[in-house]
């Protein structure tokens, strides 16, 4: 074997490529990571506003999206959140959850990847940095060609990630791969994102923007229960980027502001009190919202003087605002990619390429998509191990 020549090499220096590459390397796989910024885990170290949510411990099939919603399952059940919490335990980093199973690192998102280098470094996996691959090439095996030079490896991964945040180095690679040799792609598009709204709309709702309020939001038959957020351009706040996930264009959202409460019993429970509506509502809903709320949808009055058929429409305005987006604030705003080379084209059970034996996708650039909070990482570790136990 040439010096050059490496058993595997995995493009894209993530999560799931570095992880990958530990697993590779344990296994006694001579393994080089490849990554074309000047630093591997940029994405890591913005996640979760820095302190990387890196699992959710209540993972489940359910909360991903695919072309085949069962081809997730294999690899979430071979390597669990729980596997990866004890990784994070045996680094004792300290973590805690926010919400719902979400997990952070109490410090640092730069912890998790200094502890996937660390692992890397224990495996003997060489990572290369500011590297790109020109060519590539699959004949008994793979050629590259680099901007440091030829390259050739038995196994190819590539961990190159989706279209989301371009700024941090994201490219359509890991797809331009795919296409070389014949893979089909689901459609790419940029998922847990903000809305846009049509410039009257966006003028409509001004008063509002800058406020968060707990709302449930719906579309497509899911629906999501957590803060949403007017901004000067549309809708954003964790409720709206689950949304987007699953939202298809020109459909309308329908947002409930008042989730916990039957809108309609509460307001006849006050409809013979002197206080002002808008003064009533400040009791469910933010006061500058609740206020702003009423000189755009129902004028505010003493609750003694609405009628029952106001006090049904004023309910079925505050839980059932429908708004229709004109789109979403794209790649450059998108927390993560949906779509992405088909799970048809792929092993569930090893991700490998079913007709190009060797070549494996991971993490993001395949088409498995997660919801907000921590479940895109666990897909990463997730199917980083299960190519990891077989290249």
């Amino acid at each position: 074997m040439a010096k050059t020549d490496y058993d595997v090499v995995i493009i894209g220096g993530g999560a799931a490529g570095l992880f990958c590459a530990a697993e590779a390397g344990k296994r006694g796989r001579k393994t080089l990571v490849l990554e074309h910024s000047p630093s591997v885990g940029r994405k890591i170290a913005i996640s979760g506003g820095g302190r990387c949510n890196f699992t959710n411990a209540g993972t489940t099939a359910e909360n991903f999206l695919s072309a085949n919603p069962h081809f997730c399952k294999s690899a979430l059940a071979r390597y669990t959140p729980d596997d990866f919490i004890a990784l994070v335990e045996k680094y004792e980093i300290a973590y805690y959850e926010k919400k719902e199973g979400q997990l952070f690192c109490r410090e640092s998102a730069q912890q998790i990847i200094q502890m996937l280098l660390r692992e890397c470094s224990n495996a003997g996996v060489e990572v290369r940095c500011g590297v790109t691959v020109n060519d590539l090439k699959k004949t008994d095996e793979f050629a590259l060609e680099t901007s440091r030079g030829p390259l050739r490896s038995s196994s190819l991964v590539i961990a190159t990630g989706g279209l989301s945040i371009p700024k941090l180095g994201a490219t359509d690679f890991g797809y331009r791969v795919a296409r070389k040799f014949g893979l089909a792609i689901e459609e790419a598009r940029p998922a847990l994102v903000p809305f846009i709204l049509s410039r009257d709309l966006q003028q409509e709702l001004s008063p509002l923007s800058g406020i968060s309020v707990e709302a449930n939001v719906a579309t497509d038959n899911k629906q999501f229960r957590d803060m949403v957020l007017v901004t000067h351009h549309g809708l954003s706040g964790p409720a709206i980027l689950q949304a987007s996930l699953y939202w298809k264009e020109r459909t309308a959202v329908l947002i409930n502001l008042s989730p916990t409460t039957d809108i309609h019993e509460w307001l006849k429970e006050h409809r013979h009190s002197e206080v002002e509506l808008a003064n009533l509502l400040s009791e469910l809903l933010p006061r500058r919202f609740a206020h702003a709320w009423c000189k755009l949808y129902f004028p505010s009055r003493p609750m003694k003087q609405l009628t029952e058929p106001d006090l049904l429409q004023i309910a079925h305005k505050l839980s059932n605002l429908e708004i229709t987006p004109i789109g979403t604030e794209g790649f450059r705003k998108a927390e993560v990619t949906a779509g992405g080379v088909s799970t048809a084209e792929l092993s569930s059970q090893t991700m490998e390429a079913r007709r190009v034996p060797g070549l494996f996708f991971i993490g993001e650039v395949v088409d498995v998509t997660g919801q907000l909070g921590g479940y895109n990482f666990q897909w990463a570790w997730a199917s980083a191990y299960a190519a990891g136990q077989c290249v």
